[in-house]
């Protein structure tokens, strides 16, 4: 016994399996009670470049991506509000002194 299995968008769907990528798709019954085949054409991700490291800080660290500068503080919270606050003010001081040198550097 034969079934025909219709596909939808063939031309393209043969190409990939010619090229010997695989196709993932849905098999479902259409409309009409027939068995069709719809495959997904998913794009390849985009891989983004890895963020630099611009400066290590004692508490977390200075980063620098294709579009932004990204701070991070991680501060225990058993220290107590009052120190956490001198912390993140002392980290923010070190991390911008950082930036200003790394500018500098470039400018040269």
């Amino acid at each position: 016994m034969k079934k025909y299995i219709f596909v939808l968008d063939a031309i393209r769907l043969l190409a990939m399996l010619m090229d010997g990528k695989k196709v993932e798709g849905v098999l479902y019954m259409d409309e009409y009670g027939k068995p069709t085949f719809k495959p997904y054409f998913r794009k390849a991700p985009k891989h983004r470049p890895k963020n630099e490291l611009v400066h290590q800080l004692e508490n977390g660290w200075v980063k620098e991506s294709s579009e932004k500068y990204k701070l991070y503080i991680g501060v225990y919270k058993k220290l107590g509000l009052a120190r956490i606050l001198s912390i993140i003010d002392r980290e923010t001081k070190e991390a911008k002194s950082a930036l200003f040198d790394k500018e500098l550097i470039e400018s040269i």
